[in-house]
Formats: structure tokens, sequence, C-alpha cells
């Protein structure tokens, strides 16, 4: 295992940078060390709109031997990032000396496919008040009461539609008494009167894990983070 965590490669990507594209030929598996990173499609007409905020320690790519796919998805990092990558030989070694990933990894799978279907159906069925009630609550099981770090502008391209909708429905939740807007953050004040709006009936826990999360795979590249930062700072030196 240490052999192919001393072979793995880091790349560091600065704020803005648009990392993937649609038709990318290599097959490459990216675990995110730092940072965050923004996948996103585009409409015919261009309209944007946000697969996910990946957070540290996801695991995401186009790795078919995993059923990982980014058809037709941008990655962009929204912040500077370190970002190990895998091709598919690493991770076939890798599944040979460590088969127990295997079960981590049809866990993904299953979740991913659970998350589209699930995003789909609020597409198709929920009006705006109600998903963005139900993004709300998404992300206050990442991250707690506190939201920061999406604009009007994300919240909009997440549930498909316009910035100005946004702004309007999330002053009203405000007038409600179930949001307080600060400065660059959303509160959470009244949960459960979000998941009334939602219509969502199953408990929405904090610290859920990502979405693409995977402990086997989010660790082997520990190591070889661990000494290639080591060796830049040895550098300065």
């Amino acid at each position: 295992l240490k052999e192919i965590e001393r072979d793995l490669a880091m790349t560091s990507c600065e704020k803005g940078r648009l990392f993937y594209m649609p038709g990318e030929s290599a097959e490459a598996l990216f675990i995110l060390k730092e940072g965050r990173v923004q996948l996103y499609r585009l409409s015919p007409e261009g309209k944007k709109l946000i697969i996910d905020i990946l957070e540290p320690g996801t695991v995401f790519g186009e790795m078919s031997l995993l059923g990982q796919g980014m058809e037709g998805t941008f990655a962009e990092s929204l912040e500077p990032c370190v970002l190990c990558v895998m091709s598919r030989n690493d991770v076939e070694r890798l599944l040979r000396l460590r088969p127990d990933i295997t079960l981590h990894l049809l866990q993904i799978v299953s979740r991913r496919l659970l998350e589209t279907e699930r995003r789909l159906t609020e597409l198709s069925f929920k009006d705006v008040p109600s998903r963005l009630a139900t993004r709300l609550l998404r992300l206050r099981g990442k991250s707690g009461d506190q939201i920061s770090g999406y604009s009007h502008q994300d919240l909009a391209d997440l549930i498909g539609t316009y910035r100005e909708t946004v702004t309007h429905t999330l002053n009203h939740f405000k007038q409600e008494g179930l949001i307080d807007i600060q400065r660059k953050e959303i509160v959470i004040l009244d949960p459960s009167g979000l998941k009334e709006i939602a219509g969502i009936n199953e408990p929405l826990g904090f610290n859920e894990q990502p979405l693409i999360y995977c402990p086997g795979l989010a660790s082997a590249c520990d190591f070889a983070y661990r000494q290639k930062s080591s060796l830049i700072v040895s550098s300065q030196y």
C-alpha cells in the first residue's frame, strides 16, 4: 500500500480553475484534500445547474471500473485546492491490496443513484420554495445551522432557478422566522418549519458524510499528501 501511496500524484488548483471538462478522455479519480470543488453541467442554452459542491475527503471523477462518471460535467475549484489524482492502474492495485474498499464503492454508487433520483424528483415535482427549503436542510446536515460559502447564485444553480427568485424566497423565509440572513451566511432558525415547506418526513441529522465519500480511498493518499507537503516545506529552507 505504501508503494502505491508514494506514486500517487498530487496537484494544486488556484481558485476558479476549471480542471475537468466534458470530453476528457483519460480516466482519473480525484480525492479532494483541501478546498472546495463545484461540479456543474450546462444546458444547450448555457444555463448552469450545479450538481454538487464538494468538501475535503470527497472522491469523484471518471472511472468506469468504479461506476464513477463525469459525463457532461465540469469541475471547478471554488477556492485554492489540493487534489490527489489516481489513475485506473492505481485504483486496480489498491483494490487488489484492499478488497474491503469494494464495499465502500458499492455504497458510493448506491448513494449516488439515490441522490440523482431524489434531485430529479425535486426538480420535476417541487416548486421553488420546496426545493430551496430542501437544499437548505441538506446543507444544514453537512455544516450545522450556520451555512456559509454559498451565494444566492450558487443556491439558484443548485435548485434550477434564477438568483432573483432565490433572493425573494430567502427574504420570505426570513420574514416567517425560518432563517436569518447575515453577512455571507444563512442561519437556520426553524428546521421543522423548513421541513414542512420541503415536504420532508425523514430525519436530517448533522455531520452527514459527503455524497461520494469513501474512507478507504481517501486514506490511501494521506501518506502521499503528508510526504509531498513535508518536501515542499523542506525545500523552502
